[in-house]
């Protein structure tokens, strides 16, 4: 059993980007993932990878599904138990630089296993996150203006929206602070 992680950050010209690390043995690039050790929960596998691969901590991403292809991985039929998180691009300051990219999820290059899979399946969940609520993982913090509100929702959906029709959506669905910007 495995887990891989699709991590997730929001770009205002690339739109979303997802962390890929550098595969040692292929040289190739893969999600940040491990085989989980006996005895280890899911969520300190996921965990322990970000740390180790990726250089990232303070992430607690989300089960996303369980991936089971006979011949997802070349080493043999391994389960991948595939997790998401989605975190402000200043959440990836600490990334190995030299082992890591951040990469446009349209544009993710040569993939291993049924990693491309794994990212599809992340964006489509997370972008349905966001059509229903303005900030679901809080990336803008307590305070922020629609433009950066509508600049998020596009990173994310990957398309422009029009300024007008995004207001009056997300409108009802906010709490004004009486401050202009």
């Amino acid at each position: 059993v495995a887990v891989d992680t699709a991590l997730l950050t929001p770009d205002p010209d690339e739109g979303l980007q997802v962390l890929e690390v550098k595969r040692e043995a292929t040289s190739g690039w893969a999600l940040p993932g491990t085989f989980l050790r006996e005895g280890e929960r899911l969520a300190d596998a996921v965990r322990r990878s970000l740390r180790v691969k990726a250089g990232v901590e303070g992430v607690d991403p989300h089960q996303l599904q369980v991936f089971d292809a006979l011949e997802r991985d070349d080493r043999g039929w391994v389960l991948s138990v595939a997790h998401w998180a989605v975190v402000p691009p200043e959440r990836l300051a600490s990334r190995f630089i030299d082992t890591t990219r951040l990469v446009p999820i349209d544009r993710p290059g040569r993939l291993i296993y049924d990693h491309p899979s794994i990212v599809a399946a992340a964006v489509s969940h997370i972008r349905s996150r966001y059509d229903d609520q303005p900030d679901p993982d809080r990336l803008l913090g307590d305070t922020f203006t629609m433009l950066q509100l509508r600049r998020l929702h596009e990173a994310v959906g990957g398309k422009p929206l029009d300024r007008d029709a995004f207001r009056r959506q997300m409108k009802e669905r906010l709490i004004g602070t009486g401050e202009m910007s």
